[in-house]
């Protein structure tokens, strides 16, 4: 892992790291992303009596910790495992995860281009640490259209090569909500009248799709990257067909239930 922070994690911190050396009464790890080094008590291990330490952890594992306490005079820093819960713990695994991904594609752009890795990745986080504070989260803005590497600050043909395999690498995965449209209409001009709405539907946002199933009935899907613009975009549908319901037409829109 390339990723180091500068000084001192905050205290109530949640840090990755790995075990160095097991005591009696303690447990000694390295802070992977500070290069620090720090302590977790054996009363910091887990809830309970505790017989032997290597029953809970093993040199070489890596765990997740939180910061307790930091004496900057002496260079210490407490740390406790069992005060991390389950969702702090996933979340910080998540976004090791995740610095390793874009790491990768530094390491194979580097490959590609006959570089040393270590040359590339200084050369690109020297930029973009001064806006992000981690580089998956820049990819990700850049995957999304929100970012340009350009901008930040690397060569043009760089950044034309890096956001080519960042798209590729990270483009946000798409969420899908389905529904159904059952609609009729007796006025004179009820096939157009359906039509246009049919139509106003398809407008609202290129992330819809409409599809004749017969009878009056439509199938509508939405597909889009994050819950909330698709629920915005059927709450417009939903309203769009209680306009086009009066005296002589009617129309139903039933969401299809995830599974």
């Amino acid at each position: 892992m390339f990723y180091k922070r500068k000084g001192y994690p905050e205290e109530e911190e949640i840090v990755f790291c790995k075990v160095s050396k097991i005591f009696p009464n303690s447990v000694f790890v390295d802070l992977l992303e500070y290069g620090e080094q720090g302590l977790v008590h054996i009363s910091e291990i887990a809830p309970g009596r505790i017989r032997n330490l290597r029953d809970y952890v093993t040199e070489n594992k890596q765990i997740v910790c939180k910061v307790l306490r930091i004496d900057r005079a002496k260079g210490h820093i407490d740390l406790s495992l069992r005060r991390v819960g389950s969702h702090q713990r996933q979340a910080k695994l998540d976004e090791i995860k995740q610095e390793l991904t874009a790491e990768t594609l530094i390491q194979n752009m580097a490959k590609k281009l006959k570089r040393p890795v270590e040359e590339l990745y200084a050369q690109v986080t020297e930029k973009v640490f001064k806006e992000y504070s981690h580089l998956y989260l820049c990819f990700k803005d850049v995957a999304a259209g929100e970012a340009s590497l350009e901008k930040l600050g690397l060569e043009k043909k760089l950044a034309e090569d890096l956001t080519a395999a960042i798209i590729d690498r990270f483009k946000p995965s798409k969420i899908t909500l389905k529904g159904e449209i059952k609609i009729q209409s007796y006025a004179p001009d009820g096939v157009e009248k359906i039509k246009a709405v049919l139509l106003e539907i398809e407008k609202v946002s290129p992330t819809i799709r409409v599809f004749y199933l017969g009878g009056g009935r439509f199938k509508v899907t939405i597909e889009d990257i994050d819950y909330k613009p698709a629920e915005q975009t059927m709450r417009k549908i939903q309203e769009i067909l209680e306009k086009f319901n009066d005296k002589s037409s009617t129309a139903v829109f039933e969401r299809e239930k995830s599974e």
